[in-house]
């Protein structure tokens, strides 16, 4: 087995407060030079450019976990990833049922669109993809389960738009498989306020939204392989698989 360096939150341009820099290419290039081995594409409630991303980081020895920033009900950020192409679309076809479209206004929020490998605009989503969902957490957990996927939301510990903002605590039932912590805390500084969460795995993660950004912080997974099974042995803590923040 070896360790692996993961980045799993990032964002392209096509999150309305994405920099328009954030290129599926622009990514590569930069997981790429910082030794970043596997990356999370999470843009908000949308999974237009994973594919792409997928398709140009295998070139370059680079694993994708495609996923989702998903905003619950309560507006906590979560996680999902999935492994299978048929899964990423049902899920798209959730969201796309359950979020609130309210048209974006990208001179307020920015734009939202899906270029292709030549970088050339193919498609703008009209609604504002920063909107919550009408499913809260625990639905939205199982929903992700319900599809094989991997659900973890995203830096608990932030001042907004995370369960401890919205609910004042991370439930201690919650479906998880892993918390993210921001990079502005170190798990064992969380745990000593929180220490009835210590049974969970936890990730860090850039949350990137602008090129200097990414892989600013990365959790390290020791697995045999960088694979979505193997990622989730890890986050399981299962046959000497297991992931570790920087601090």
């Amino acid at each position: 087995m070896r360790d692996f360096r993961a980045d799993l939150h990032i964002h392209t341009l096509l999150s309305p407060c994405g920099s328009l820099e954030m290129s599926p290419a622009v990514i590569v290039q930069l997981a790429k030079a910082r030794n970043i081995d596997i990356i999370g594409i999470t843009d908000h409630n949308h999974s237009g450019h994973s594919a792409l991303i997928q398709e140009l980081a295998e070139a370059e020895g680079i694993f994708v976990l495609r996923g989702f920033e998903v905003t619950s009900k309560e507006e906590a950020h979560c996680l999902a990833f999935f492994e299978k192409d048929e899964e990423i679309k049902a899920f798209q076809d959730f969201i796309d049922a359950h979020i609130l479209k309210i048209d974006n206004n990208p001179d307020k929020f920015g734009y939202q669109v899906i270029i292709d490998k030549d970088e050339m605009i193919t498609e703008e989503i009209p609604w504002l993809l920063i909107n919550a969902i009408d499913y809260d957490v625990d639905k939205l957990a199982n929903k992700v389960h319900s599809l094989n996927g991997l659900f973890i939301p995203a830096h608990v510990n932030r001042e907004a738009f995370s369960l401890m903002s919205q609910l004042g605590f991370v439930p201690p039932d919650i479906k998880a498989d892993a918390l993210e912590i921001s990079r502005h805390t170190t798990k064992e500084k969380f745990l000593k306020s929180q220490s009835y969460l210590s049974g969970f795995s936890f990730i860090q993660s850039s949350d990137a939204h602008y090129p200097e950004d990414l892989g600013r912080i990365w959790s390290i997974f020791h697995m045999e392989e960088a694979s979505f099974a193997e990622i989730r042995k890890a986050l399981k803590k299962e046959d000497g698989r297991n992931v570790k923040t920087l601090a």
